[in-house]
């Protein structure tokens, strides 16, 4: 399905561009249908660009990304089948408007001409997929939805397209822990439905949890890449054996 081949991504910075830096360097990855990938590594180790440039937000330096086989583009044909949520839920919504204008928006950019009854039928879909009702988002203003439904709110609106692929940013960073599990397990019901997820995270416990397949990136590479337990239990890479040796334990004492 999404296929990132030696994918590279240079920025320019000093006076007059005069110096750069590689954000991203030679990443290639595969995630097919029904497949959650974890991108995990600390901050400015280039997880957030890959999901950017994977939905056509930031371009690409060097290398290929694909999906279904054909160039991924900004155009409204992709984003009906790819969407990204991401780490701020309160910095997607315009405070100004209530927080069920996102979903106003997406019916006049993809269903203009979708009647009033198909058009709110296919909301309470995706609103119920999320465990959300019309009574709890309609009317409201952002400020009076916690963390945890705005969260649930994007990936309603993501749903109302029938997306295939997902990149999810750092979604929960923001979210307390009850809230966490809550959209972590709507991510596992999605995944069971043959949703695709890019799953960003610096967490090593919630990539672990969640996905199929690890991706550990330092400096813009990838140093460690397979199936979650097999990069868990037996890591190759200093770097990955430093990263979870950092991880607290539940049942012991800092030391």
């Amino acid at each position: 399905m999404l296929a990132l081949d030696d994918v590279s991504k240079t920025y320019r910075i000093g006076a007059f561009g005069s110096r750069s830096i590689r954000a991203v360097d030679g990443v290639s990855f595969r995630v097919e249908p029904g497949e959650v990938v974890s991108l995990i590594g600390e901050s400015g180790s280039g997880k957030s660009t890959i999901g950017r440039m994977i939905l056509g937000l930031t371009r690409i330096t060097e290398g290929r990304i694909t999906f279904d086989g054909h160039d991924v583009a900004p155009s409204r044909d992709f984003y009906r089948r790819a969407q990204g949520v991401f780490q701020d839920p309160f910095s997607s919504f315009n405070p100004v408007y209530k927080a069920d204008h996102v979903f106003a928006t997406v019916r006049e950019g993809f269903f203009p001409h979708e009647s009033n009854g198909a058009w709110h039928a296919k909301l309470a879909h995706a609103l119920d997929a999320v465990a959300l009702s019309p009574n709890d988002v309609f009317g409201k203003y952002p400020h009076q939805l916690s963390g945890g439904q705005l969260q649930r709110v994007l990936v309603a609106r993501a749903l109302l397209l029938d997306i295939e692929l997902l990149i999810a940013d750092e979604i929960i960073s923001m979210l307390d822990a009850s809230t966490r599990i809550d959209v972590l397990n709507l991510l596992g019901d999605l995944k069971e439905h043959g949703l695709a997820i890019v799953f960003i995270t610096h967490d090593l416990s919630l990539g672990n949890y969640i996905s199929d397949k690890t991706i550990i990136l330092r400096h813009g590479r990838i140093v460690e890449h397979g199936p979650t337990p097999q990069v868990f239990a037996h890591p190759q890479d200093e770097y990955t054996q430093a990263l979870l040796e950092a991880v607290p334990l539940l049942h012991g004492s800092w030391r």
